[in-house]
């Protein structure tokens, strides 16, 4: 659906943001011609979209008129007609009987999303940015060179002076120490679900199971054992750790919540999404390795998922897709985003200048993939017919980039940095207000890593946005290369719930980010 070239910035598993420009050339257009075409592109939607609807409309009128026109007599040699013929109708019968049981037995089981909390840190975690800059003079690890650079970086990010950064890089020196990492991984998982079962009433027993995700912090026991031990969950529960698999593995972890779901009937299943960032501190002076100590921030969420009928009643949002997109099988792709030792045997996550293209393959894989899934037929129409008038005819045919915002009503775009965010914006063609939720994350609480796509559909709950049968569009990437989405619908008006992170300071945003 791109043409040109793609570039993207820094991104990845605790890398940063990933951008993706597809350059076209733009010119100012002709506003008269903008509106014709954007009334007619507006009608011709509706037209296809209920194409079925108005088909069936003449052919249910045909049926009403000859159905009123019939007499006694009539209605008494139709059913002269069905006793003639009682073996086919019972053999159709049982065929549909049949195919009906087949399809209620094998049809995908609903997945509820219950509800959801995000950590929100305590404000003596706070690193505003001349804390973070003399923290970092301080620690004496870096060059001038580098202290420059995290400075840039830091003034171009989009973040604001309220992100926190964990206890022991508040420490002159810093303690990075096991015993540090540890707890900084209780108080983000422990602090979210605190909030959640105390918001849905749940009581921890009840879970039947547990998907944890972070990252590059991975100790034994597991960090979904500390959860079991924690909160005293049951022998039988079925836990799983994911390890190494960046920012999308929040959407990872829901898709494996989703199909255990589809197994174990009557079940709740808890997905706790955070990064570590204590023992994954970079102390080098490699300027790609810089950038995660630039955008990452402490953040975590616990969502609560069920397969059960009597929740929907009081459930937010419906599960209606999870499209997955790993380009790992490439080696360059593999290798593009790579946690190693720099020259001074300090560890780090370097990233390939390969990136760009990669990271640009990813997204435009995952969205090819997700258009027919969720685009009305009117816009798959209109991409197929010019994909095939380029192939066939004219070469030179500009491919049609369908219109999201017909398929969603909000979008939540990992806040992995500002150019991710200005780039999806520009090239989906999305208004200020999709990408509203993703840049004011970006801005009070950095790069969450996984996590950050639930602060953004917090934001939207907050602002009072959310209606019934909206639909809302997760995405995010991660090393691998991978490139991650999830569509949910939105079960009625959804109102925020209580302790959220944005709870006593929705009213002061947006906020203007300088450029």
């Amino acid at each position: 659906m791109n043409q040109g070239g793609v570039a993207t910035t820094n991104g990845g598993s605790g890398s940063g943001s990933v951008g993706v420009r597809i350059q076209q050339s733009r010119s100012l257009p002709d506003f008269l011609q903008s509106v014709n075409l954007k009334y007619v592109k507006l009608g011709y939607h509706y037209l296809i979209s209920n194409l079925l609807t108005l088909c069936f409309i003449p052919a249910i009128a045909a049926l009403s008129i000859q159905v009123s026109q019939m007499n006694l007599d009539d209605l008494h040699q139709l059913w002269l007609h069905l006793q003639y013929n009682l073996v086919s109708i019972i053999i159709c019968s049982a065929i549909l009987v049949f195919g009906l049981t087949v399809y209620i037995m094998t049809r995908p089981r609903p997945v509820y999303l219950v509800d959801y909390s995000c950590y929100r840190p305590p404000d003596h975690l706070k690193a505003p940015y001349g804390r973070f800059l003399e923290h970092s003079r301080l620690t004496g690890d870096f060059d001038e060179s580098s202290l420059e650079f995290q400075r840039k970086i830091l003034e171009r990010s989009g973040l604001g002076e309220e992100t926190y950064v964990p206890k022991a890089m508040h420490s002159i020196p810093p303690t990075p120490s096991m015993a540090a990492a540890r707890e900084e991984a209780e108080e983000v998982m422990f602090g979210a679900l605190d909030t959640l079962f105390r918001n849905t009433n749940v009581s921890p027993k009840d879970i039947g199971i547990l998907v944890v995700n972070c990252s590059l912090f991975n100790p034994t026991p597991s960090l979904s054992a500390m959860i079991v031990n924690k909160y005293k969950l049951r022998g039988n529960i079925r836990s799983f750790n994911l390890g190494g698999m960046g920012c999308s593995a929040g959407v990872i972890a829901v898709d494996l919540a989703k199909d255990l779901l589809q197994v174990h009937r009557n079940t709740y299943a808890v997905v706790v999404s955070t990064e570590n960032i204590t023992q994954n501190w970079y102390f080098g002076n490699n300027k790609s390795m810089l950038i995660p100590n630039c955008l990452f921030r402490v953040g975590g969420s616990a969502v609560l998922l069920s397969n059960k009928s009597n929740d929907r009643r009081r459930a937010k949002y419906k599960l209606i897709h999870v499209v997955r997109t790993h380009r790992g099988a490439d080696d360059k792709a593999f290798r593009c985003v790579y946690q190693e030792q720099d020259d001074a045997g300090k560890t780090g996550v370097s990233l390939s200048k390969d990136l760009m293209a990669i990271a640009g393959g990813a997204l435009k894989t995952n969205i090819t993939t997700l258009g027919p899934l969720v685009l009305p037929i009117s816009e798959q129409l209109l991409f197929f017919t010019t994909l095939v008038v380029k192939k066939l005819f004219n070469a030179s045919v500009k491919p049609y980039i369908p219109d999201f915002k017909l398929a969603f009503d909000h979008f939540c775009i990992h806040a992995g940095g500002r150019a991710v965010i200005d780039e999806l914006e520009k090239n989906l063609q999305l208004l200020p207000i999709h990408v509203e939720a993703s840049r004011m994350t970006l801005h009070r609480f950095g790069n969450t890593s996984s996590s950050s796509i639930w602060y953004e559909l917090a934001y939207i709950e907050a602002k009072g946005r959310i209606r019934n049968r909206n639909r809302i569009w997760q995405i995010a990437f991660g090393s691998g290369f991978k490139c991650n989405s999830a569509v949910w619908q939105a079960l009625r008006n959804v109102k925020p719930s209580s302790n959220g992170p944005w709870e006593d300071c929705i009213d002061k945003y947006p906020v203007k980010i300088s450029s």
